[in-house]
């Protein structure tokens, strides 16, 4: 099997493309490089016979669709995109670029690669969109968790962006018969995330003595499901997906931010880090919520679980594994706090 994995520098494009290297698949990664990607994640994977690189950005339909001539793939994950609410607050203008425009550059190209195929060729390909459950907004605290029947309630520009790629990709299955599958996932954590997103924020927060910053009251619930755990599901509806359905994915973790902050500390202080030793609420910095700010994401599960997918990371441990990444691999992030990034707020309407 031979699979092009756009997005394969960040983080979960990492994460998948390392899984589906140990399945022996022939990958080609295609990768802007932007902040968020580090293609120094995967050095050793550049030994591998079964993987190559290549730069370039999805809105180049004329590129990506050489490289689908050329590599003759049976199927394109798209995980390329500008993922952080609040750079799209700051900025929505890439968000729109890349995930609205960029996703319909992909649409086009492998349509046309695909009316080259022959029979049995197009009966294997498949166009797997990699989305999140932010376009279904926020829910209320009572409700069920969302199905995939539920509306698209997008808040920021960043889910609506995605919100509008999802239609995309909805379109180019029913109008051109493009073989498509869309995902739609709760929060991620584990290696190879990139310090502005929440657990790996507060983790180095701590260990650079920095106070913990929690948005507003702290009481935002979010859905988490452990990265890996979230490649295996993806590579399950590769294997068994139906074409032109969507499957949430979500591990059914419910918890509040501040109750994930004081969970990463309790976790350090079991490491005796130095930073841990005064009370949890006294290394917290409650700063101005982010505008918009959704309270709840749920995600139901049910049916990717009738693909014989289901969550082996409980959140425990996977913390646990998680934060002890960070411990040994300090000069990865390091050397991305080197750069324009320093754990400074953004996401704030001037």
């Amino acid at each position: 099997m031979k699979i092009i994995v756009t997005g394969g520098a960040g983080f979960i494009g990492t994460n998948l493309v390392k899984f589906l290297l140990k399945k022996k698949i022939n990958i080609l990664n295609f990768d802007a490089l932007k902040y968020s990607s580090n293609i120094k994640s995967l050095n050793i994977e550049k030994q591998n016979k079964y993987y190559q690189f290549v730069k370039g950005n999805i809105c180049d339909d004329k590129k990506f669709l050489k490289l689908l001539k050329r590599f003759k793939p049976n199927g394109v994950i798209n995980l390329a995109a500008e993922s952080h609410v609040d750079r799209s607050i700051d900025n929505p203008a890439p968000f729109l670029k890349t995930n609205i425009f960029g996703t319909y550059s992909l649409l086009k190209a492998s349509n046309t690669y695909l009316r080259h195929l022959n029979k049995r060729e197009k009966k294997i390909f498949k166009f797997i969109h990699v989305s999140t459950d932010e376009v279904y907004g926020d829910l209320p605290l009572k409700s069920k968790p969302a199905n995939e029947l539920n509306a698209f309630s997008p808040s920021s520009p960043y889910a609506a962006s995605k919100a509008s790629s999802d239609h995309l990709v909805k379109a180019w299955g029913r109008t051109f018969n493009l073989p498509v599958i869309i995902t739609n996932c709760s929060n991620n954590y584990g290696a190879y995330q990139h310090p502005e997103k929440f657990i790996p924020h507060i983790i180095i927060s701590i260990l650079k003595n920095k106070k913990i910053p929690i948005y507003g009251n702290g009481k935002q619930i979010r859905d988490w499901v452990h990265v890996k755990d979230h490649s295996e599901a993806i590579f399950k509806v590769l294997k068994k997906g139906k074409i032109g359905e969507t499957y949430n994915i979500g591990a059914s973790n419910q918890k509040r931010n501040l109750e994930i902050a004081k969970i990463i500390f309790n976790v350090l202080k079991r490491f005796n880090k130095k930073n841990t030793d005064k009370n949890f609420l006294l290394n917290v910095d409650f700063v101005n919520d982010r505008p918009g700010h959704d309270k709840r994401y749920a995600i139901d599960g049910a049916k990717i679980k009738k693909l014989g997918w289901t969550p082996k990371i409980n959140f425990e441990q996977g913390i646990k594994e998680t934060v002890k990444w960070y411990l040994e691999n300090e000069n990865w992030w390091r050397n991305i706090l080197k750069n324009k990034y320093k754990l400074e707020r953004i996401g704030k309407i001037k």
